[in-house]
């Protein structure tokens, strides 16, 4: 007997693909929980800084039960918060993001957080954006996409969006970070970065994010829609 499907859309891809600010958009169209997983692992990878990919699995689990993860609110308004503290902005340099693909190649830390995520998932629908969200968190999500671009394409829009918050960053360096980053999250052991089978795959190296975010929303109500997430 097949698994009923889970009320939830999944976006995947590497860095620099727009996955945050198209998922906050479908989330808002949805009017949907917006759940930032890679906002997790940066979260936690701050917290138990450097060192945290030596740490044995039951220390490591010990001390990430101090930093609970509670999602709150829909579209725009949500609002993920880590032991009771809204997570903000000083998660999003990239020192802290290769911290966090280093912390992602742990399987313990990967299991505490697909546990936190998939208890958010099982509480009703939600948008999730990340690396392996339609693979192993999710496996059953209604909706699923991957999302992908040149590293150089990435680079560029993540260049541009550090500037927009006043950090200046060499563009070769970020390449060159994405690139680092590219090859952490694809060639890992536990969970790596590719496609799920039923996945659609949409290279946004051409389009700007109104042209993908139509493609993804044309491909949601083709298929159910938000009845469809509704269970309906």
């Amino acid at each position: 007997m097949t698994a009923p499907l889970l009320p939830v859309v999944t976006l995947d891809g590497p860095a620099g693909v727009g996955k945050t600010t198209l998922a906050r958009r479908l989330a808002e169209a949805l009017s949907l929980p917006y759940l930032d997983t890679g906002a997790m692992f940066r979260t936690l990878a701050l917290r138990l800084g450097p060192d945290a990919t030596a740490l044995a699995p039951e220390e490591l689990r010990a001390r990430c039960a101090a930093w609970p993860f509670t999602l709150e609110g829909t579209g725009a308004e949500s609002r993920l918060s880590c032991a009771g503290v809204p997570v903000g902005d000083e998660i999003r340099t990239e020192a802290v993001g290769l911290l966090a693909a280093r912390l992602g190649t742990v399987p313990a830390a990967r299991d505490i957080l697909k546990e936190a995520q998939r208890r958010m998932g099982e509480r009703g629908p939600l948008v999730a954006e990340g690396r392996d969200m339609g693979t192993a968190v999710f496996p059953g999500a209604r909706f699923k996409f991957f999302l992908d671009a040149t590293p150089e394409t990435r680079a560029l829009r993540r260049q541009r969006d550090l500037a927009s918050r006043g950090q200046h960053e060499d563009l070769a360096v970020l390449t060159e970070q994405i690139r680092e980053r590219d090859t952490l999250d694809r060639e890992r052991a536990v969970a790596p970065l590719r496609p799920a089978e039923d996945a659609l795959i949409v290279d946004t190296s051409a389009l700007d994010i109104d042209g993908v975010f139509q493609a993804l929303m044309r491909h949601i109500e083709t298929h159910g829609g938000r009845a469809a997430l509704a269970g309906r």
